[in-house]
């Protein structure tokens, strides 16, 4: 689930946290990383979480206009297509869900209102109200109106931003990338699978596994080759003169640049220029793009940069 990309973010922050705290130890940075990755993981969780609490309330609130002194015809015979979700359903028994939520004592309890602000998001938006006037529905359709309700409202809402920001402040700069990782996941989902159905996994494997401690670690024992090589190549510039972010995402391409051989390096340079678009300044992204390929042509000109061409055989 935590993708490289990701991984190259985490690196970054825990790289900036390194050097603005003082005194910390290569070791302890190591488990920064660790640790944050792991909050990472626990947010896909509790985003997941999100729709049974949701759900919870719409039914809750049925149940409460059923008991109402006067109700009406439509109190009494209410609409329980999104409240009897069969995704939701099945989320809600998932095992593997159910142990990492109590494992990691997660939970939205402390958060009534906002179930309240998310339903009524959700109640206003037309996709919504198609699905719940449609003549008939389906597994595949209480699917796909959850994932429309993570990247349409979930994503857009103010209030759900606000109080992912306030559980942790591991949680910024998340929303966006596990709100597709969620829909990724809900489009996976077998109603044949019951309760055992496998939600992703913290990473696709070992060596990704091991791609974002490697990094952290390459980029804290060559510091000073490679800001030796990003002040030699800016020229014009002295490092105390350029923006603390920009040396720290060129510093770990470089770090990415010279130790995994297998990354092509358009591939990594194109990253970390989309990273510089979203953490620096406005004119960041084309001021690494520049020193990086200066550095890019002259390492290649020396020969310490090999890279290993792979092939796709079929």
């Amino acid at each position: 689930m935590i993708n490289r990309a990701l991984l190259r973010i985490k690196v970054i922050q825990t790289l900036y946290s390194y050097y603005k705290g003082g005194g910390q130890s290569p070791l302890a940075a190591k488990k920064e990383l660790a640790f944050c990755l792991e909050k990472t993981y626990d947010l896909y969780f509790h985003l997941l979480q999100l729709s049974i609490e949701v759900t919870r309330y719409a039914a809750n609130r049925i149940e409460t206009r059923r008991n109402k002194l006067q109700p009406t015809d439509e109190d009494l015979c209410p609409n329980m297509r999104f409240a009897e979700n069969a995704f939701v359903r099945q989320l809600a028994g998932n095992e593997q869900l159910i142990d990492y939520l109590s494992e990691r004592k997660l939970s939205w309890v402390n958060y009534p209102g906002l179930m309240k602000t998310l339903y009524e998001q959700i109640e206003s938006a037309d996709f919504f109200r198609e699905y719940m006037e449609a003549e008939g529905t389906s597994y595949e359709a209480d699917k796909d109106v959850w994932r429309k309700i993570y990247r349409r409202v979930f994503l857009d809402s103010e209030e759900l931003e606000e109080a992912v920001e306030e559980q942790s402040i591991y949680w910024a700069d998340d929303l966006e990338v596990l709100v597709s990782f969620i829909s990724k996941t809900i489009k996976r989902f077998d109603a044949e699978a019951g309760t055992k159905q496998e939600l992703l996994p913290m990473f696709k494997d070992e060596e990704d596994r091991r791609y974002g401690e490697r990094l952290l670690e390459c980029a804290l024992k060559n510091e000073k080759e490679y800001l030796d090589l990003i002040n030699e190549n800016t020229l014009n510039w002295e490092l105390d003169r350029i923006a603390f972010m920009d040396i720290l995402i060129m510093q770990v391409a470089l770090a990415e640049l010279c130790n995994f051989p297998t990354i092509p390096v358009n591939v990594t340079l194109n990253e970390y220029i989309e990273i510089s678009k979203q953490y620096s300044t406005d004119k960041s992204s084309t001021f690494i793009n520049g020193v990086l390929d200066k550095i890019v042509s002259r390492l290649k000109a020396d020969n310490k940069l090999m890279k290993v061409v792979t092939f796709d055989l079929k």
